[in-house]
Formats: C-alpha cells, sequence, structure tokens
C-alpha cells in the first residue's frame, strides 16, 4: 500500500517500494482499505472540498503562464497565446500549470493513484484499438503522474462548469452536469473497488457500450456522427489533406507557422531518434514499423497546452505508395503536478517514458506503438498520429446531452484511477451518499469565477502588450472548442 501524506502544498509519497515490485505476501484486505479510506473523512471531510477561494499568496496566472513558456518556440508562443484568449475554457485547456498549484494547496486526502493531470472536459476521445475497435477514454496524459485523485476530479468538474456557461447553460445546468459526472465516478469507483484486479484492467467502454449507455437522443446522434468521423482519420485518408506527390516523392504539405517541413541536421536528428524509438516498442511491432521508410518529417503545432513545445509528424512509407503510417513525436517535459508531488517512487528521469507509462496505466488499451525516444537534451514520445482519434463537439450540446456526457466521463476517470491503486480507499472515503458530489459542485463553480477572472487578466495583459499574440486573434474570441 502507499501511504501519503499532505504537508502545505506538497504531497510527500512513501511508497512501499514491494508494492510496485513484487506480489505482497500479506496484501491488505478489501474491507480494510475501505475502512482505511472512510477513516480519513475525520482528517478530510468531505464538505471541505468545497472550498476555493484564492489565497494570499497566490501566484498571478500570467506569470505563470509566462513561466511555461521558458523552453518552448518563442515564434509559436504567440499562437498558444491566441489559443488561450478566445475564453475561459480555451484559457483552462492551456493552464495545467496554474490549476495545479491551486489545487496543490487546496484539502486532500493523500490517496494517490497514477492521474491524468489535465483530465478536462475536452481530453476525452475516440481512437481504435490494437485490434481495429474504436474506444473512448481519457487521451491526454503530458501531465500524468502520481497524484491525489481530487485534482483530477477538481479540473474535470471546473471544466464541466466552465463549459457549460460557453454552451450558455444556466447555472443550475451546470451544477447538474457536474452532480452527474462526480455521481458517476463515485458509483463506478465503488463498483469497480469491489471487482478483482484483473477485471478492473480489462474493464472499458467502446463505442457501442457508449452508444447504448447514454440516455439522451441528441447525444446518441453526436456519438454516432463523432465515431464515423473517428474512423475516417487514418494514415491512408490523410495523405491527401496533408501531403502532395511532386513528380513521384510525396511530401507534407506545409501551412506556417502551423506546419513547417523539416530539413538538414534536424531532419538527420529526429531520423536518429526514430530509430532509437524502435528500441521501445515490442518486438512484433518493432518488426512492423521497421519495415517502413522514412519519406518526409514537419513540425507541426497541435493542440493548445502543447503550442510553443516541439510536435513532429513523420510520414513513412511502406513497400507500396498507398501503405502509409503517420507518427508524432511529442516533446515531453516535467508534469506540472511534479513540483507537488515527491518521493523516489515517482520520479522518470525519461519524461517520454513517464507519459507513455502512465497512458498505458491509465488506458484499458493503448495506441500499440506508443514509444519514446530523445534528440539531444529533448525527451519525446512517439505515438500514431492518425489512428482513428475523435471526438465529441463540445459547443453543440444542450444541457441534457453535457450532463449525460459528463456522466460518462465520470465513468472514464474512475475507471482510470482504479486501474492503479488506492480504488477501496477512495471508495470508502466517498461512500455512497452525494455529499462529495455536492462539495465538488460548490467547488466547480468557485473555481469556473476563478477562471474567468484570470482569464480576463491574460486579456487585459495581451491588450497592454505584455504578452504575445498573433495578429488579428483578439477579433475572433468566443469559441473555445476550436483549437485542437
Amino acid at each position: 500500500m502507499t501511504e501519503q501524506v499532505h504537508r502545505g502544498h506538497q504531497i510527500l509519497a512513501t511508497a512501499d517500494s514491494a508494492a510496485f515490485s513484487s506480489v505482497r505476501k500479506t496484501p491488505t484486505t478489501r474491507q480494510e482499505r475501505y475502512a482505511m479510506g472512510k477513516a480519513l473523512r475525520k482528517q478530510v471531510p468531505r464538505k471541505s472540498l468545497a472550498h476555493w477561494q484564492p489565497f494570499a499568496d497566490r501566484s498571478n496566472p500570467v506569470d505563470l503562464l509566462r513561466e511555461s513558456h521558458e523552453g518552448r518556440v518563442a515564434g509559436l508562443i504567440p499562437v498558444r497565446v491566441a489559443r488561450m484568449v478566445t475564453s475561459p475554457y480555451g484559457f483552462l485547456r492551456g493552464t495545467a500549470v496554474v490549476m495545479a498549484a491551486d489545487v496543490a494547496a487546496l484539502p486532500a486526502t493523500g490517496i494517490m493513484p497514477v492521474i491524468g493531470g489535465d483530465a478536462h472536459f475536452g481530453n476525452f476521445g475516440f481512437y481504435a484499438s490494437p485490434e481495429g475497435e474504436l474506444v473512448i477514454d481519457l487521451n491526454d496524459f503530458d501531465e500524468a503522474h502520481p497524484g491525489p485523485w481530487e485534482w483530477d476530479l477538481r479540473r474535470l468538474v471546473a471544466s464541466i462548469w466552465v463549459a457549460g456557461r460557453e454552451n450558455g447553460l444556466k447555472e443550475s445546468e451546470c451544477e447538474s452536469a457536474v452532480r452527474a459526472s462526480v455521481a458517476a465516478y463515485r458509483e463506478e469507483l465503488r463498483f469497480l473497488a469491489n471487482q478483482p484486479l484483473m477485471m478492473r484492467s480489462y474493464n472499458r467502454l467502446d463505442v457501442h457500450r457508449m452508444h447504448e449507455t447514454a440516455t439522451e437522443k441528441s447525444l446518441r446522434k453526436e456519438i454516432k456522427r463523432s465515431a464515423n468521423r473517428a474512423r475516417k482519420r487514418t494514415s491512408d485518408r490523410a495523405l491527401p489533406k496533408f501531403t502532395s506527390d511532386d513528380g513521384g516523392q510525396r511530401h507534407i504539405v506545409e501551412d506556417p507557422p502551423i506546419i513547417v517541413r523539416v530539413t538538414g541536421k534536424e531532419r538527420d536528428d529526429l531520423e536518429e531518434a526514430i530509430d532509437a524509438y524502435l528500441d521501445t516498442l515490442a518486438p512484433h511491432w518493432r518488426r512492423v514499423v521497421g519495415g517502413y521508410t522514412i519519406v518526409d518529417v514537419a513540425h507541426k503545432v497541435v493542440g493548445v497546452g502543447s503550442v510553443g513545445l516541439r510536435a513532429y509528424v513523420v510520414l513513412l512509407e511502406g513497400s507500396t505508395p498507398d501503405d502509409v503510417l503517420f507518427l508524432q513525436l511529442k516533446q515531453a517535459r516535467r508534469s506540472v503536478l511534479a513540483p507537488y508531488v515527491h518521493g523516489d517512487s515517482v520520479w522518470h528521469a525519461h519524461q517520454g517514458q513517464r507519459v507513455v507509462e502512465y497512458q498505458q496505466a491509465l488506458q484499458t488499451v493503448s495506441d500499440p506503438l506508443l514509444g519514446w525516444t530523445s534528440v539531444g537534451d529533448k525527451t519525446y514520445y512517439v505515438r500514431q498520429f492518425r489512428n482513428s482519434k475523435g471526438t465529441i463537439p463540445l459547443d453543440s450540446m444542450d444541457a441534457a446531452a453535457l450532463a449525460d456526457y459528463a456522466g460518462i466521463v465520470g465513468h472514464l476517470l474512475a475507471k482510470g484511477h482504479a486501474r492503479t491503486s488506492g480504488a477501496s480507499m477512495i471508495a470508502g472515503y466517498v461512500g455512497k451518499k452525494p455529499k462529495v458530489d455536492k462539495a465538488m459542485a460548490k467547488f466547480a463553480r468557485r473555481y469556473a469565477d476563478q477562471t474567468s477572472a484570470d482569464h480576463a487578466e491574460l486579456v487585459k495583459a495581451v491588450k497592454r502588450g505584455d504578452i504575445p499574440i498573433t495578429e488579428g486573434a483578439l477579433d475572433n474570441m468566443g469559441s473555445a472548442f476550436r483549437p485542437s
């Protein structure tokens, strides 16, 4: 068992290494773990999870944003800022570093599974399993790290409330969506805590099950539409959009500053990095990818929080021109959670390896081509660029559909946490009654207000010229769901 001690702004991990490196000979029973979790209610009352107000020594969010820009490609920082000023939701998407600092100072039980670290509402989506089946799960792991389960749940509920406001929902409707999500998390966690460990590892949600789980007609229709779009997002279908054929030589089409082809030493270094990446794959997949030839490489800007970090797409070709594979290399830096979680058991020297291992821990099935590599002193993780990835658009949801979908992602978050550690203790703490649901709903509303205030501060800083932004971006504010 892993014990955690809450100390001010830090969670100190004191792990029993035997729990991770060998089969324990005298296991703590589920009933004992449940009782331990229940006992934590005295130290951290469930109603205390509702707390939020800015601390007297709270760091300025714009200053934290500037610090997070250090080491990024300078020319892309204005693009990142442009994607964040669109609205409070756009701001929240790009500021995991701000929320990490905030939640680290709040009450926490100290139960510490592996968490996503950036589990906001938009970071759940579709992708293809190794068998080609379309599944849905948490799908962003740049910040994944051992940490208090409350941190993930806080980020999720705050983002649901902010997204609800973005869609013009009433405050009562935002609250309903948040409570649906927390109730689903609590119920799924309690269910999985009573299941065998192996069963938890196999539990997953495919598109068919998700469609049947959804109760709202509008959400069911959107699941079907989004799943069909995701199935078309494959390497071969990406060829006409991202490449052109110049005299029999295919290359990636540039769209500066978003897509810029890589040449010279930078390309040579990346090709060597791909060779090293092969050694991190399982033998079968190493042979498969090793059968392809690199045709072209480009830097491609993705997401919001990742903008400015190095991210490359590599076009590879098999024995025929229509046999293609796109790989993506994304720079991995230390998780924003790491400054607040200490202990040898949570340290990774290679941050790309951290992302891959924790993604595999949280997802029931993962991309079989997940691996890691380095270019100089920068670490990367590698994955398929197009393997039927997709998301359900949040901006098309009415109140009922939003609450329905919020419940689904609450289940998914609980599944991820239960796969790693602490499920019985969390179940004991959250209990059967909706006390945690109510507390988290209060927190979500308060932190949504904070996010709006922080977003306004960023807009002011941009207007003063204190922080760079792409020309004309302020004229296009209002759609936080567009960037991808």
